[in-house]
């Protein structure tokens, strides 16, 4: 089989970058392996396809999501596997590459218990739950379910290491990330409730992918206690330095639960539903989605016992 991998994943504003930014993490799992590494994507407005070209990965332009195009490229470039990371790319979709491709093998991503015709399905949430897919995938598909899996860039499993556990008796540091692209808007909102609080220090972190920026900026420009992190390429360093993260419940969480850091998680998404309902089932602080005054009372509740 042809060592070369092909990984099939979009971000934008709208979509985020979430796909993209794990996707890169399991790259470096197969690269270190000796495989080659190929990305397609498409050029959507808001995307982070630089990532990919800063990694030393070799990037792949589609023009749209159709089975045919991708076909065409897996043949060109003789791909024995690809990874399939998209939302807009159903069990169909995965048949007819099988069909076209007999010797393909298929990696697919899937955070929401779908249907998938794939050699392995990989759920690397916390939230995995490896009974649910009975039924959904093949007979023969390996399960790569639950926190063994979880996706961690190499800067977590260093910075882990230097876990304070001391808080700083001055200031609350908090961590907010709602998502690269926060395509629900919140960030001013979260940071508004904060605002109402003394001794808080705020490390924010976004992307160019979030299509309000510049009104981001301009709110938090005047702000002493906000820190503004734009592209970062120290979450994981930022989450450890926090008392407190807010987050979505999402990728993020997986890595904010690893670095041991209580948490708040507002559902901003449908496809967050699962991980929102296990957080809840494990008695951490969830929302369904934001509420200005659910939220000031629940950050009450944190500073009370923990100042």
């Amino acid at each position: 089989m042809s060592n070369n991998i092909l990984f099939r994943a979009d971000s934008s504003s709208t979509i985020g970058t979430g796909h993209i930014m794990r996707d890169l993490v399991l790259a470096q799992q197969y690269a270190k392996k000796g495989n080659h590494i190929i990305f397609a994507t498409q050029d959507l407005k808001g995307n982070i396809n630089h990532k990919i070209i800063e990694a030393n990965y070799q990037l792949k332009i589609l023009k749209s999501n159709n089975n045919e195009e991708l076909d065409k490229l897996i043949q060109k470039l003789i791909i024995g596997m690809i990874v399939i990371d998209h939302y807009d790319i159903d069990c169909k979709f995965e048949k007819k590459l099988k069909d076209n491709n007999p010797h393909l093998k298929i990696l697919s991503f899937d955070d929401t218990y779908e249907k998938h015709d794939c050699d392995i399905l990989l759920n690397h949430n916390i939230s995995a739950d490896k009974k649910r897919y009975k039924g959904l995938v093949p007979k023969e598909c390996e399960l790569r379910c639950g926190d063994n899996y979880t996706l961690l860039r190499d800067e977590f499993l260093e910075e882990i290491k230097k876990r304070k556990k001391k808080k700083n008796n001055n200031f609350t540091t908090i961590f907010i990330a709602m998502g690269g692209a926060d395509h629900s808007n919140i960030n001013i909102k979260i940071l508004k409730v904060l605002k109402k609080f003394t001794n808080l220090k705020v490390n924010l972190v976004t992307t160019t992918a979030n299509k309000n920026l510049e009104e981001l900026k301009k709110y938090c420009k005047d702000k002493s206690w906000i820190k503004l992190h734009i592209n970062s390429n120290k979450i994981a360093k930022l989450i450890n330095k926090s008392e407190l993260a807010i987050v979505t419940p999402s990728v993020t969480v997986n890595e904010v639960y690893f670095m041991k850091v209580p948490l708040i998680a507002i559902k901003t998404a449908e496809n967050q539903n699962d991980m929102y309902q296990y957080l809840k089932q494990q008695k951490l602080d969830v929302l369904k989605k934001f509420d200005k005054q659910t939220l000031l009372n629940k950050l009450h509740k944190y500073l009370k016992e923990n100042q």
